[in-house]
């Protein structure tokens, strides 16, 4: 009786893995696929996965916030404080409580956000400012374009 061996003919999956801070690459393929992908890595490094990894980083600081400098004011009231920055350049765009409260904070003034909102529909009622719902939240301008 004779055996006859035989060898896996189907590849098995075969994958390489590595993390790099937060971002992750794998290779994956026949074994001889993988190897020969590492051994030209070097160049496919450099080029191609340094920029993606920078593109993703990129993308993360820009979503969190938009670089913007804040006008400086003075005030001795929340009510006061919120009208000064509607009435500059910066306010001139739709802005959110968020970035409301991000702009009283760069010139001093520590409102919590909880008497900013307040102060804000306060505003609106007595129809000094305007608010509607967007996408990011509701956002506020100046009523008639003065203060």
């Amino acid at each position: 009786m004779s055996y006859l061996v035989v060898e896996n003919l189907i590849e098995m999956p075969f994958s390489f893995r590595v993390k790099m801070g937060q971002q992750e690459i794998e290779i994956s393929g026949t074994r001889e696929e993988v190897i020969q992908t590492i051994e030209e890595l070097p160049s496919l490094v450099v080029a191609s996965i340094s920029k993606a990894f920078e593109s993703t980083k990129n993308m993360g600081t820009a979503s969190k916030s938009v670089t913007s400098t804040y006008p400086s004011i003075s005030s001795s009231s929340c009510s006061e404080a919120v009208l000064q920055l509607l009435g500059t350049d910066w306010g001139k765009q739709p802005r959110t409580l968020t970035e409301l409260g991000e702009g009283l904070k760069a010139n001093a003034l520590h409102y919590p956000s909880t008497t900013l909102s307040g102060v804000l529909a306060w505003l609106v009622r007595k129809n000094k400012i305007k608010r509607w719902k967007t996408d990011k939240g509701y956002v506020y301008v100046l009523a008639g374009g003065k203060v």
